[in-house]
């Protein structure tokens, strides 16, 4: 059968006589009758272009082929319809049917928008979008609670998760890889929550934080240097302050020829070499089996023969079977965790390693951590939104049962202007670290007016 063809048989004949017409919604926008009012025209005509499809197959057919027809047999269903729209109007209905089709309903639009950071959905009726680090309401809303929870059946269900009453709470991802969580009740008494992380099709990279001020260029040359030269390094900072994003743009350090092993809760890292194996945890099926958390990705990594293994984020127990594949000749291993100081991310990897359930001295777990790492990079996210490498802490090694560290670079913040822009600077603290002898003898020579020289340049 022709393509033509089958097309027109899955969306079937269009509605042309008034009398086949649904029954007339009058739209008017500026009032909240005229926007249920709205709305229940747009949930009519896409359940009658839903009952026209052969849902079968649409997977057969190509993007750009199968959106053009939708239209069409949407401008027919509109067109049939007595209700007055004009031509914007009537633009903006087809629009928003295609994307309740295809796509994410009324938040579709929002991930096309490059400069927007999170989706922050609320219950039905509150939507929020974080832009440059500012949180903004918008006038977007869902019809209802079940309009929702079908936009997250339909983002889970593509990566082989489920969300119900039993599984209330889920995590997913895009097609682009931005992070999704899903919370519904009876956990959340706000009605469905959807959080959306984004990430741009184009991931950042080193010059887009230099031109961000996020870091400068000597940070630079000695973390991408750290890399190179096979350190353990872990990203430490707090939620959305750019672990993930800077992971990703430090393992472009690591040389094409190795192989990279991923491990991630949810896979959101774009690394671009080619030797690239990534591994995604999975949850426990409705009858409790299956679970393959991330401390069983990262014993069987062990057997894969990695040159480098990425760990998205430690949280838990994995974080025994990482120190000691750190301990044991898989150097270069790079991983984030969430803390508010590097001092403050050794103490949660202690506490981490207690909950392996192993009973050890602490002097000794200490001295573990200590051979394990040799560099915490520290990231927040200031009052203004913007995000910044504020400490790259070495470790140092042992005094007594403390493990020491020294500062290589700091970010001392002076103020905040009238516009509410924060005032600061990136400063060497004039220490060379213990860890350039190893940069060396990689072959890498980082000069040591590095350490050195401090920055002038406000940021």
């Amino acid at each position: 059968m022709a393509l033509s063809d089958r097309l027109s048989k899955m969306f079937g004949p269009v509605p042309r006589t008034a009398d086949e017409a649904l029954p007339p919604v009058v739209v008017q926008p500026e009032s909240r009758p005229a926007r249920d009012a709205y709305q229940e025209l747009k949930t009519r005509i896409h359940r009658r272009l839903l009952d026209s499809l052969d849902l079968s197959n649409l997977a057969r057919i190509p993007q750009e082929v199968l959106e053009s027809e939708i239209r069409r047999a949407v401008e027919g269903l509109v067109q049939v319809e007595s209700t007055p729209l004009n031509r914007m109007e009537r633009e903006q209905l087809i629009i928003e049917v295609l994307n309740e089709t295809l796509g994410l309903g009324p938040l579709e639009p929002f991930l096309h928008d490059p400069q927007i950071s999170d989706i922050l959905v609320n219950g039905s009726q509150q939507v929020y979008l974080e832009r440059f680090g500012k949180l903004e309401l918008t006038d977007v809303v869902f019809k209802d609670n079940a309009h929702l929870l079908q936009i997250i059946d339909r983002i889970v269900s593509k990566v082989g998760r489920r969300v119900d009453e039993s599984t209330p709470m889920v995590d997913a991802r895009l097609p682009d890889g931005s992070r999704v969580n899903a919370i519904i009740p009876p956990v959340s008494l706000t009605g469905p929550v959807l959080s959306i992380r984004r990430f741009g099709k184009d991931p950042l990279q080193m010059k887009d934080l230099l031109a961000f001020q996020a870091l400068t260029p000597a940070m630079t040359e000695v973390l991408m240097g750290a890399v190179r030269a096979r350190l353990n390094v872990l990203i430490s900072g707090g939620t959305g302050s750019g672990k993930t994003t800077l992971l990703n743009i430090l393992s472009g350090s690591i040389p094409a020829a190795e192989r990279i092993i991923t491990i991630e809760d949810s896979a959101e890292l774009q690394l671009h070499q080619e030797h690239v194996v990534r591994l995604e945890t999975r949850p426990a099926s409705i009858e409790g089996t299956g679970l393959v958390n991330q401390r069983d990705l990262v014993r069987n990594a062990l057997r894969m023969r990695p040159d480098r293994i990425i760990v998205g984020e430690v949280r838990g127990s994995e974080v025994l079977d990482m120190l000691q594949a750190m301990n044991t000749g898989h150097d270069g291993s790079l991983s984030t965790i969430h803390a508010n100081s590097p001092r403050d991310a050794l103490t949660r990897l202690e506490t981490m390693v207690l909950m392996a359930g192993i009973s050890i001295p602490e002097r000794a777990m200490r001295q573990w951590i200590c051979s394990a790492l040799d560099l915490v990079i520290q990231l927040a996210r200031l009052s203004d939104g913007t995000r910044k490498i504020v400490a790259v802490s070495e470790i140092v090694g042992m005094e007594g049962t403390v493990i020491t560290t020294q500062d290589i670079f700091v970010f001392a913040k002076e103020g905040i202007n009238e516009q509410g822009t924060v005032i600061g600077r990136h400063r060497a603290t004039r220490i060379r670290p213990k860890f350039a002898e190893r940069l060396k003898a990689a072959g890498i020579l980082l000069p040591t007016e590095l350490f050195e020289d401090w920055s002038e340049a406000e940021v």
